[in-house]
């Protein structure tokens, strides 16, 4: 067939962190286009399973005509690079949280619309199985109206790269954009996918949150933080997160009028109880599911966005309400007081 010899348009990773780096792996295990790396050098690369042609100023990568940029880099230099990227006309698979402020996210915005250009935000929870099948017993009302939400995320810093100075990474640094809220926002998004569309629930219009160092990391940035977020119905969620519990722990509990559901990433099981008949229903994830599935399915998921095959399930629109919440919590926490949303 005529065509087939035309050679696939590269997808251009931009930072090589331990994102970066995952993302790499499973595009070539995926057999997905060919990879070329943009990175400045001043981090680390770690070891790297094949040679991939690497480039270091981001023009000259973005001059190889890539079809897609994988951002990610550092949270500060996100909507940066993917506003070079868009530019360019490339489709974007853009690394949660899009940014640590609203600074150019506009322009970004412009720049995707403008071109016709898919994005898809990094938020892999949003393709967790388990997570799925919540969001199919909210939408059926298994629990009744919605009450409230909980989410407890506690993870220990240092441990996340024993090998490199924790302090030095841009999870903890203010300039890098990072800090507890924006590195693990996750639940900012994943509770607007399971509560925003169901009867009963709706937006996130009102964020109330606090504040501290308390973990003794030697870090610039918040290492706790408890959020109080309001829904649009009146009821409410609730997230506590930490860069300090050992051992680690992330779990969310849904109560409703008839019944509650629960969910644990460590097993990566949900649990549903109905009041009407006092029994738990459970739901538990295909033998032999690891972390990794979730990163390998956003890369296939992204891999068949740009095929058209597929739509974006967290799109650019979905990373910016992240970004306000997260936004929201930080300017409640410094002014003590509840912030609203537009």
């Amino acid at each position: 067939m005529a065509g087939t010899d035309t050679p696939q348009r590269p997808i251009l990773i931009a930072g090589l962190g331990s994102i970066g780096r995952r993302h790499l792996r499973n595009l070539v295990a995926l057999g997905g286009p060919p990879p070329l790396l943009y990175r400045t050098g001043k981090g680390q690369a770690g070891d790297l399973d094949q040679d991939v042609p690497t480039i270091y100023d981001l023009g000259a990568a973005l001059a190889q005509h890539p079809q897609a940029v994988v951002v990610s880099n550092p949270t500060a230099l996100h909507v940066e690079t993917a506003l070079a990227a868009a530019k360019a006309g490339c489709h974007l698979l853009l690394e949660k949280p899009i940014s640590h402020t609203r600074d150019g996210v506009d322009a970004l915005r412009g720049a995707v619309e403008a071109r016709g250009l898919t994005v898809l935000v990094g938020f892999q929870f949003r393709l967790h199985p388990t997570l799925a099948q919540v969001q199919t017993w909210l939408l059926d009302g298994a629990i009744g109206r919605l009450v409230s939400a909980q989410v407890h995320w506690g993870e220990y810093l240092p441990g996340w790269h024993p090998a490199e100075d924790h302090r030095l990474g841009y999870s903890a640094r203010a300039d890098l954009g990072g800090g507890v809220i924006h590195t693990l926002s996750h639940p900012l998004d994943y509770l607007r996918m399971l509560l925003g569309n169901i009867e009963g629930g709706g937006e996130v219009i009102r964020v109330s949150a606090m504040t501290a160092q308390q973990g003794g990391l030697g870090i610039e940035v918040e290492d706790v933080a408890c959020l109080t977020l309001g829904l649009a119905n009146g009821a409410m969620a609730q997230v506590y997160l930490d860069y300090v519990q050992r051992p680690p722990s992330h779990t969310l509990r849904i109560v409703g009028s008839a019944g509650r559901i629960d969910w644990d990433n460590a097993t990566a099981t949900a649990r549903l109880y109905r009041a009407t008949t006092g029994s738990w229903t459970e739901a538990l994830p295909t033998d032999g599911f690891e972390r990794n599935d979730l990163f390998r399915e956003e890369m296939r998921h992204f891999l068949a966005c740009l095929d058209g095959s597929e739509s974006p399930r967290c799109t650019l629109e979905d990373g910016v309400r992240a970004l306000d919440i997260a936004l929201a919590a930080y300017e409640s926490a410094a002014a003590g007081r509840m912030i609203v949303l537009a």
